[in-house]
């Protein structure tokens, strides 16, 4: 099992998710995750992330702060490789999610295309090396498919896949080969068939969203020695206050939308009460889950890092969790 620091820095915001933040700002969220690490800072990034602005800022930070390659843990999930974006078009993939960005991104899942992204994420990042490497949202690729027969195409360009980032493992230049996705299903239906070094879990394990199937399939990954990350545990910010739940805009006035802020009105209530922050309970709940070695958080305010850096050293007392569980918030106690 390879050993990771409790706190993982994500790097979304550093590729505009949401707004669109100037260099300094970047700059300074950089300084200050490097500047908090108790340990190495690792960093999670991909492509995919502002179709690569993302990988640029973090190279390009990381080389203003006179870091070398040996001084820093970078994660990047691969699979989405940057192409010019069409004058005055908005980006293909995720649209309204990413703010003002230059280039666009597409799917390149094979064994030759994930080379590809491999090598253009190590010229973004100015020179450093990604020592974690991955397939970057294997789910959507496959949900893309055009009926059973390309799903089972597009499921054996993913294996492919794994086969390069496998040789490149053999061959030294990268040291642990993973899997980040949304629908944890497609981790498990890859898993057998890969050897996986770690996993990274997004927007499906946390305190709204956390079915006992996958709680029980962490334990299994965990007891294989895979190592197992936690990410997204706000359900894209939507648990502590913004608009958008797992990157999609939550319509108050439909059904679905009422449901969630209604479960949002109640859990900030009990937060409260207890004189808690809701992005400590979130916190706390998604790396307390049995299996769990670290959390992915990303922020887009240089001064929350050093508070995402204690809210990870925070408890949050039983009676919490089980005034949770009483009012239907939550499925089990942790």
């Amino acid at each position: 099992m390879i050993k990771l620091p409790r706190l993982i820095y994500g790097t979304s915001s550093l590729g505009n998710l949401y707004e669109a933040l100037d260099i300094e700002t970047k700059h300074e969220i950089v300084k200050a995750c490097v500047q908090n690490a108790k340990e190495i800072p690792v960093f999670d990034c991909a492509g995919k992330y502002g179709a690569g602005l993302a990988l640029e800022t973090l190279g390009t930070s990381l080389k203003k702060l006179g870091l070398t390659n040996e001084k820093v843990l970078i994660s990047n999930k691969l699979g989405w490789y940057r192409i010019p974006l069409a004058k005055g078009e908005q980006p293909s993939f995720e649209k309204d999610v990413w703010k003002d960005i230059r280039h666009d991104a597409v799917q390149r899942i094979s064994y030759q295309g994930i080379l590809e992204c491999f090598y253009q994420g190590n010229e973004l990042l100015n020179g450093f090396i990604p020592q974690m490497v991955s397939v970057h949202d294997p789910d959507e690729y496959l949900a893309a498919a055009d009926g059973i027969k390309e799903e089972e195409q597009r499921f054996k360009k993913i294996l492919q896949a794994y086969e390069a980032l496998n040789e490149l493992k053999a061959k030294g230049e990268v040291h642990s080969v993973g899997i980040g996705a949304k629908n944890w299903r497609i981790i498990q239906r890859i898993s057998p068939l890969i050897k996986l070094d770690w996993v990274m879990i997004a927007n499906s394990l946390t305190v709204h969203h956390h079915p006992k199937e996958l709680v029980d399939f962490i334990i299994e990954l965990s007891n294989k020695g895979v190592t197992v990350i936690n990410s997204a545990v706000f359900n894209g910010g939507f648990l502590v206050g913004s608009n958008y739940y797992n990157y999609c805009y939550v319509n108050r006035e439909s059904e679905g939308g009422q449901k969630l802020h209604q479960w949002r009105t109640f859990f900030f209530e009990i937060c409260k009460r207890h004189q808690l922050q809701p992005a400590v309970v979130c916190v706390q709940f998604g790396l307390q889950l049995p299996g769990i070695n670290s959390i992915a958080l990303n922020t887009s305010k240089p001064h929350h890092v050093e508070r995402n850096r204690a809210m990870i050293d925070q408890r949050v007392d039983m009676c919490v969790w089980n005034e949770l569980k009483d009012a239907g918030l939550i499925a089990y106690s942790i």
